[in-house]
């Protein structure tokens, strides 16, 4: 990532209650609460202005900001990463974005090295990902932190864990969804930790490099399928 000098805003839009942080060499040293009706649009600008503004910086001032790109709330993820992309662009900082499950799986309990992250995808379904850590993390030379041993995929609910070892870990908004589901032996992470928060999220995207200018014009909320109004319009039959 760019420097952790510079002041970074960070805009955490993937759930009902959404967050914006603002970071200061390196720290997270302010964060906000957005509305949890979902009105991102209405309060992000405001929310974004009022850290700002509480640490005596200008827009210019800020080097970057780390987004959460999801997958998340379908309405809630484009607000989000389109008013980062606006301020990146508008400001000439970077802008670093973090698939949504690295945030979450950072809050992990501090034994957890097999960790597998949950969504809801509607229908019986849920994302799901699943990540690892070096077993010698511990020794004296420092090792890579969380890294997806899989792609990001939907399945149904029932086959989602399938692979789960005992003693893996399972977390995620999308952990009630498998009730009945979850293999013996596995461990579930407290309701109150399984989702993503301007301090899980800024520790996950310092692994992630800047995406360039072009790559920013382009930059889309990450989805495996489409709102819940397109799916129920690819079900209906064709009008004549």
């Amino acid at each position: 990532m760019a420097a952790m000098s510079e002041n970074w805003l960070i805009v955490e839009t993937s759930g009902r209650a959404g967050a914006v942080g603002l970071a200061r060499a390196g720290a997270v040293v302010r964060t906000h609460a957005l509305d949890e009706a979902r009105r991102h649009a209405r309060d992000l600008a405001a929310a974004a202005g009022g850290l700002l503004g509480a640490e005596g910086l200008k827009p210019a001032d800020v080097g970057g900001v780390t987004v959460s790109v999801g997958p998340g709330s379908y309405t809630g993820l484009r607000v989000g990463v389109m008013s980062a992309k606006a301020f990146a662009y508008a400001t000439g900082g970077w802008l670093v974005p973090v698939p949504t499950f690295a945030a979450i799986v950072e809050r992990a309990p501090a034994d957890a090295e097999d960790v597998w992250v949950v969504a809801d995808a509607l229908q019986g379904q849920v994302y799901v990902q699943r990540f690892v850590l070096p077993s010698d993390r511990h020794d004296t030379v420092p090792q890579p932190g969380w890294t997806p041993a899989d792609d990001l995929r939907i399945e149904a609910a029932k086959d989602a864990l399938a692979g789960a070892a005992a003693g893996a870990w399972v977390t995620g908004p999308g952990v009630g969804v498998l009730a009945g589901y979850i293999p013996e032996g596995c461990r579930v992470v407290p309701e109150a930790d399984r989702l993503p928060t301007v301090e899980s999220l800024w520790a996950a995207g310092r692994a992630v490099q800047p995406i360039d200018r072009r790559e920013l014009l382009g930059l889309e909320p990450l989805y495996l399928r489409g709102s819940s109004a397109e799916e129920k319009r690819k079900r209906e039959p064709p009008r004549g």
